[in-house]
């Protein structure tokens, strides 16, 4: 399993509070099942965003624990000040060497405003994850967003834990319908530590298996995860079949980015081999 959302740099953040729990971490997601973490800190009004200094500890931590692999991002906190800057430095906040940005919704806004902050970075060619969806409390009260901002280009990426209630009963039944809906991409743990918020994936995926079947649910952790380090993984699969539309909305004024060909592989995928999900199917039906 890959983990895309991971607060796992000693002392940068709210996540690891040291080397001795960063390691820790590290040994529960690989005793997990987990492969490759991409280290996330926060990118905020309180914790600001240094990649140069952020790059030096994530090598250390690969130095120290070398069976696990990592990459870096960051939780890109969607402000006014945030995408000024990251319009200007597109490859500052990014994973890796991709054009995926990791961004928080604020839990303050409108939809329009959020819809046009996107809009912008989008435009300048940004692939965005929206972290965690079903703990935002706008997407909550504005049920629809979630499937609009999908519409829009966006991904969507759940908080594991979500799905077995550790953040409430709104927050796991939002991610039960964004799984039912197929509006999800990515489901990550979004750990900070040990304990209450720890580098885990495996219930999660049993949980998500139980709504989607396994087959969706192995993509979920694994198969798509690993197109943002690996985006070649998915090179022998036609960017569009038949009636298998992609849901990238603005063609018209931005050139394609990779949430239109990741969506594209997937249903092509799907259309292609036949393994579109039972489970799901059933559910969309009722």
């Amino acid at each position: 399993m890959l983990d895309i959302h991971c607060h796992i740099l000693p002392g940068v953040d709210d996540g690891a509070k040291d080397w001795d729990t960063a390691l820790e971490m590290c040994r529960i997601a690989q005793q997990d099942g987990i492969t490759h973490i991409i280290a996330t800190p926060h990118a905020n009004a309180q914790y600001s965003y240094h990649r140069a200094k952020h790059r030096v500890v994530l090598n250390e931590l690969q130095t120290k624990f070398p069976d696990l692999r990592f990459s870096l991002g960051c939780e890109f906190h969607l402000s006014y000040e945030n995408v000024e800057s990251a319009l200007q430095d597109p490859d500052h906040y990014t994973i890796g060497d991709s054009r995926f940005l990791l961004t928080e919704l604020s839990d303050y806004g409108t939809p329009t405003q959020f819809k046009e902050m996107l809009f912008r970075l989008h435009c300048r060619g940004f692939t965005i994850v929206i972290a965690h969806p079903e703990r935002n409390s706008i997407l909550e009260q504005y049920r629809e967003l979630a499937a609009e901002l999908v519409a829009m280009g966006c991904l969507l990426q759940i908080t594991g834990d979500s799905l077995y209630g550790a953040w409430g009963r709104t927050a796991r039944k939002l991610s039960e319908d964004y799984l039912v809906a197929g509006l999800v991409s990515f489901i990550s743990s979004d750990a900070h530590d040990t304990r209450r918020r720890p580098p885990t994936l495996s219930k999660a995926r049993k949980a998500a298996a139980k709504i989607v079947g396994d087959i969706r649910a192995a993509r979920l952790f694994a198969e798509i995860p690993d197109f943002i380090i690996n985006p070649n993984s998915f090179s022998r699969i036609p960017e569009s079949a038949g009636k298998n539309e992609t849901i990238f909305r603005n063609t018209d004024v931005c050139e394609l980015t990779g949430a239109s060909k990741l969506n594209n592989a997937i249903r092509a995928k799907d259309f292609l081999t036949g393994e579109n999900d039972p489970v799901l199917h059933r559910r969309n039906k009722r």
